[in-house]
């Protein structure tokens, strides 16, 4: 598992819409959702707007998404 530095959720949102095929499908004060049909049907997740996201949180919205860990370190 890779060792993640500090990444901001403005980072992360650009990561899954430019990288991995999110789309921004609403936003909710300092949260942002994401979503993306695949072929087993929507995906979504949801990201804080924050300066520093904290790893569990990262992990967190990773899960939601359902992408794994290393896929995302790739593109840090």
């Amino acid at each position: 598992m890779p060792k993640f530095r500090k990444i901001s959720g403005e980072k992360v949102v650009k990561i899954f819409c430019n990288k991995m095929g999110f789309n921004i499908s609403g936003r909710s004060g300092s949260h942002v959702r994401l979503s993306k049909m695949t072929p087993d049907g929507k995906v979504g997740t949801v990201v804080p707007m924050h300066k520093e996201l904290k790893i569990g949180t990262l992990k967190g919205v990773l899960k939601l998404a359902k992408i794994d860990i290393d896929e995302f370190s790739k593109y840090l």
